[in-house]
């Protein structure tokens, strides 16, 4: 069995950075994370020259890069992201789709299937995300006005008899017939995530008693505290921070969220409450200029500037084009979040969040070998994906 050892690296490990440390992988797994050297036979042995060793990323909402988007329809572009994605630290990802008509989720589900299995050298697939179609009109932001509606059991019932593909689906949780949604997908082990709402505080709470646990793209999409007949009501963003039970992913990209809302996020939250998620759409990795956020035929057009995708009009953000890395260094150098801290947003957290903490999420014998070797401005040198260099 091969066996691959990191030697003379800045360890980051759940509690601690080990200055000077090793860490022995043998076939996919980890077993050993020590300080200083240890003594093996027959290793590849990867120097790190005193960067930082620290646990794959876990992205647990993307929806493409270098080019491709989840719902192009090209089991090929499944790939391509998880590639290119994996260039930039990510060793596992939860592809997301947009609202569309049931048959085309479904084609994405066979499409998912097929690309799980073939999924060689990128990021690993932990499931797909369904992002809609059951979202408050008022704050669809990008996704397709034509698809959004109220969540049909026979629909929905039908799309999770494939459940063991689905990790996880996002809907506002004020539509008629969210709350029995809800129950139905912790009944089908999928994890229900409040998004794209303009629910109230008082609906929130039904929601977790459902069984809603997390909150999408927190401040994107959602509403805040607003005033109705001169009371003022707490929206979702407000629910949000207040309520424990209730995880938050956020998109560090510097853009959707300002160093501000940044640090009060960590500040309320912390680092085992948020995951930093990309929310990638395909222009990630890919030059500035137009491109096309969804089906590459069909697709709303966008502009790519200033590190963000915007509408044509440029009214509105439509997407970013962020990389794992980039959260990192984000919440480092402009949340002035430690790094030790940044690093569990990006892999713990999110591993917990999806349900994959036994074997993801930390440096750790006996969790698989998901390892991103990167330097002090977080630029990644290495990405080992079960224990292969990729």
């Amino acid at each position: 069995m091969h066996k691959l050892q990191i030697i003379n690296g800045r360890i980051i490990t759940p509690f601690k950075i080990i200055p000077k440390g090793t860490v022995l992988v043998t076939g996919n797994k980890i077993t050993a994370v020590r300080e200083g050297k240890v003594e093996t036979e027959g290793a590849e042995i990867i120097d790190a020259q005193g960067k930082y060793v620290s646990p794959g990323f876990i992205d647990i909402h993307v929806h493409g890069g270098g080019g491709h988007d989840f719902m192009d329809g090209e089991g090929e572009g499944f790939l391509r992201i998880a590639e290119l994605h994996a260039k930039f630290g990510t060793t596992s990802m939860v592809p997301t789709t947009l609202t569309s008509e049931k048959e085309h989720l479904i084609e994405t589900l066979d499409l998912y299937e097929q690309a799980h299995k073939n999924n060689k050298k990128g990021a690993q697939f932990l499931g797909l995300h369904l992002e809609g179609p059951y979202f408050a009109m008022s704050q669809r932001g990008a996704q397709d006005p034509r698809y959004i509606r109220d969540p049909d059991p026979q629909e929905y019932k039908e799309i999770l008899q494939r459940a063991d593909l689905i990790a996880r689906w996002s809907a506002a949780p004020e539509r008629k017939g969210a709350m029995e949604f809800g129950r139905y997908l912790r009944e089908k082990g999928v994890l229900a995530a409040i998004a794209h709402t303009d629910a109230v505080y008082e609906e929130v709470v039904e929601a977790v008693e459902n069984g809603y646990t997390l909150s999408t793209h927190l401040y994107s999409g959602m509403s805040g505290v607003f005033r109705k007949n001169a009371f003022r009501y707490a929206g979702v963003i407000e629910s949000s921070l207040l309520m424990d039970e209730l995880d938050v992913e956020i998109i560090a990209d510097g853009v959707h969220l300002p160093a501000p809302l940044l640090k009060l996020i960590y500040k309320v939250k912390g680092p085992y409450r948020t995951a930093l998620i990309t929310d990638a759409m395909r222009a990630a990795g890919m030059p500035e200029g137009e491109s096309v956020l969804g089906n590459k035929k069909t697709g709303l057009k966008v502009i790519v500037e200033d590190n963000v995708a915007k509408l044509p009009d440029k009214t509105a953000f439509a997407g970013s084009v962020a990389t794992a890395d980039r959260l990192v260094r984000n919440m480092v150098q402009i949340a002035d979040v430690p790094l030790l801290h940044a690093i569990i947003m990006m892999s713990t957290t999110p591993a917990r969040i999806m349900g994959v903490e036994a074997n993801k999420g930390a440096l750790i014998a006996g969790k698989d070998a998901d390892i991103v070797i990167f330097d002090d401005n977080i630029n990644i040198h290495k990405t080992i994906i079960a224990g292969r260099v990729v």
